[in-house]
């Protein structure tokens, strides 16, 4: 299967080369990198970053608090719709939607694809609906969800205890082909997961938000400061957060050569895996401006 990286919006936190290490402003760089799969049976989205509605009316969608840690960069032309046509392809042709999680930066987009199938753990969208936390009612905005009734969820049990690499593995996908797994990464969320695809001569392993610096999956593992900061502000297990990222260091020290791994926000692989620079949309579509975001007090956590 061709997969193609798309970087839906990109933000750009407060604290620089802390958070991104390389950006000397005040503000740093990060993608939301989700990929779009070319299978036998139509287009499959994995993640979907911002939307366009996300675009239109950030402050109705998106947390204050976020928009103002965050200040994405809300470009119509970066959103998943927009580069699935700048690619050449119909957007109806994108029948299933495959989560990482719901995070608002990771779920935006599924109001543009009113059609599709998404798919996620079963615990994600418990814990989403639950909104049992501030934060929970921060990360987890319902109001991106108007394609609820087309969620399909998996236990992470489930698959018939299919293993993949190693890892537990989800290949009973409903409409999907088994090339597509579902690898339970649980940690960031109480129901994050990566999505591995095979391609060609390998496999490609979505790892989400498992991990955050490309320098984690080192022999010896490194994050920048602002980035593990933000990492441990997020996380709903701690324990299995970490234990995740040493099963991955592993399976990327074991299967370098058979498993390329990606996450879902660092600019370095982005870049090196697409090919183009992260603020470019794909085939050179003319770019916009970012969209002024206004920021004005407002009472509870948004």
């Amino acid at each position: 299967m061709r997969v193609h990286h798309l970087n839906c919006v990109s933000s750009c936190p407060l604290g620089g080369f802390v958070m991104d290490g390389r950006t000397v402003r005040l503000r740093g760089r990060l993608v939301c990198h989700c990929l779009l799969v070319e299978s036998a049976d139509g287009l499959v989205l994995v993640d979907t970053g911002y939307g366009l509605r996300d675009v239109a009316e950030p402050r109705v969608r998106l947390s204050p608090a976020f928009l103002l840690l965050l200040r994405p960069e809300l470009r119509e032309e970066m959103t998943a719709v927009r580069q699935v046509e700048a690619l050449g392809f119909d957007p109806r042709d994108v029948r299933n939607i495959v989560l990482t999680h719901l995070d608002f930066d990771h779920a935006g987009g599924l109001d543009d694809f009113p059609w599709a199938s998404i798919h996620m753990l079963t615990a994600e969208r418990d814990s989403a609906l639950a909104q049992r936390t501030v934060l929970d009612r921060m990360r987890y905005r319902p109001a991106q969800w108007s394609t609820r009734g087309n969620w399909q969820t998996y236990e992470m049990g489930g698959g018939g205890g299919d293993s993949w690499f190693g890892l537990q593995g989800i290949r009973t996908l409903r409409g999907l082909p088994p090339e597509i797994v579902l690898v339970p990464l649980v940690g960031h969320t109480l129901g994050h997961a990566g999505v591995a695809v095979k391609r060609a001569n390998d496999w490609l392993l979505m790892a989400g938000d498992a991990y955050f610096y490309h320098r984690e999956l080192d022999a010896r593992p490194h994050c920048t400061p602002g980035l593990r900061l933000y990492q441990s502000m997020m996380e709903k297990d701690r324990r299995q957060r970490l234990t995740n990222q040493r099963r991955l260091r592993a399976l990327r020290a074991a299967h370098g050569g058979e498993v390329a791994i990606v996450c879902g926000h660092d600019v370095v692989e982005f870049e090196r895996i697409s090919g183009r620079a992260a603020a470019m949309p794909p085939r050179g579509a003319a770019p916009t401006p970012p969209k002024p975001i206004a920021l004005t007090p407002t009472v509870g956590p948004g």
